[in-house]
């Protein structure tokens, strides 16, 4: 992958610090509670892993601070985020719509969106700067491809390459990583380092415990509830995984993660 260009980007990154804070905040769904009472910050400019077992919360989480669901009770509070184009959510890839018939350049340009509205024109400006971003996670060639004839991985760096076309404050990324290759994985999770780096606030759910504590300084361990909330190390301790129904990644020889954090 290629480094992004844009500098007008990357001067309105260091102007724009999004930091999320949650009071008390419980939401759900008819009858069932997903998340119950979670309070705390994503502050600014952070990188932090949302863990959790299956149905702990964590896409509800970000569904609640993407604005999709309401709250029952409690608050989500935003700031440093001026527009709502500067809150980028990438959701479960399974969720997407694979089949419309649009190209994988026209795909990457719906990133902004919500700055040019939905009725709006794409500028001649904007091609380039979708360009940029397929280039950046190695998809530049393809531009002209259907969406729906892109591998798992492919399909996954051009859900990247959008959340780059958005430029926002804030990321949130539900399940990145799930089903692809390492190769591809090891790329992306580069491409989140770069984001942080940027100064931009970005919450990732995920499950293999690897990646969070080779990647991420801070780490939200839900199971409905907020198990443990902080630096990583101190959050995914043996006993408060098997609080919050999971346990701890194996200590013996064989394959593991080595991206270093960033310097």
């Amino acid at each position: 992958m290629s480094e992004p260009s844009n500098r007008d980007a990357a001067g309105s990154r260091l102007r724009r610090r999004g930091c999320v804070t949650l009071r008390e905040l419980t939401v759900g769904y008819r009858e069932r509670v997903a998340v119950e009472a979670v309070s705390g910050v994503f502050a600014a400019g952070s990188l932090t892993a949302i863990v959790g077992a299956n149905g702990a919360g964590k896409t509800t989480l970000l569904h609640a601070i993407a604005g999709l669901v309401a709250p029952r009770r409690g608050s989500i509070e935003i700031a440093g985020a001026e527009v709502p184009a500067d809150l980028a959510y990438l959701p479960q890839s399974d969720s997407i719509d694979r089949d419309f018939p649009i190209s994988v350049l026209e795909f990457v340009a719906l990133g902004r969106w919500a700055r040019i509205g939905a009725l709006g024109r794409v500028s001649p400006e904007l091609r380039p700067c979708a360009m940029n971003a397929l280039r950046a996670v190695g998809l530049d060639e393809l531009a002209g491809r259907m969406l729906g004839e892109l591998s798992v991985g492919q399909f996954r760096r051009a859900l990247f390459a959008r959340v780059i076309v958005q430029d926002a404050a804030i990321v949130l990324l539900d399940e990145p990583f799930a089903g692809i290759d390492a190769a591809t994985s090891a790329d992306l999770l580069r491409l989140v380092q770069r984001w942080h780096d940027e100064g931009r606030t970005v919450m990732v759910a995920l499950h293999d415990l690897e990646q969070v504590l080779a990647i991420f300084p801070e780490t939200l361990l839900l199971a409905r509830k907020a198990i443990a909330w902080g630096e990583t190390a101190t959050t995914l301790t043996p006993e408060k995984l098997v609080e919050a129904g999971l346990s701890a990644p194996p200590r013996g020889p064989g394959p593991r993660l080595r991206l270093a954090m960033p310097s």
